[in-house]
């Protein structure tokens, strides 16, 4: 499981990574046009979600130079919470392998170097598989549509249980 993370190289997005990240969002939900200006304008600080302050990050997950996944987080005011987890995506070729939750593992280590302890996530109701995702790394049901991390480094913590155990 851990090898092929390892074999991962995980950065900070550049405005370059945007066409391929449009890609992947665009696979499971509108068009890759919506999606470049949407992240384009994210990352520049130019698109505001709801209640979000300017801080925000980006980060990919790459296999020698093709994007297989990427996870964005900003700060934020929403529901009391000090950072929101905006998007998460792994094409389906490297889901189950450990990518997501390396990249939600460096999300989670941003959001902490910012002071930003509890971090909300939108999760449709419908939608079992991230939320399943989201509670085996701590995440709590705040309300119908949202989940919440009470303390972000939960999901830092169970990440180094889940690399003892197999590493």
């Amino acid at each position: 499981m851990w090898t092929l993370g390892s074999q991962m190289n995980y950065r900070l997005a550049r405005q370059s990574d945007v066409p391929a990240m449009a890609r992947i969002r665009a696979a499971d939900r509108g068009t890759e046009d919506y999606w470049k200006v949407r992240i384009s304008g994210y990352l520049a600080g130019e698109l505001h979600p709801r209640e979000a302050l300017s801080p925000r990050v980006i980060y990919v997950a790459a296999k020698a130079d093709f994007l297989v996944g990427f996870i964005a987080g900003h700060l934020t005011r929403r529901y009391k919470c000090d950072g929101e987890l905006e998007w998460i995506d792994v094409i389906p070729e490297h889901r189950r392998s450990g990518v997501a939750s390396e990249l939600l593992r460096r999300l989670a280590a941003w959001f902490v170097e910012q002071d930003a302890f509890r971090i909300c996530v939108d999760v449709k109701p419908e939608n079992t598989v991230a939320r399943r995702f989201y509670t085996k790394h701590g995440a709590e049901t705040l309300n119908k549509h949202w989940l919440v991390w009470s303390n972000i480094k939960t999901a830092l913590g169970g990440q180094r249980a889940e690399k003892k155990k197999s590493g």
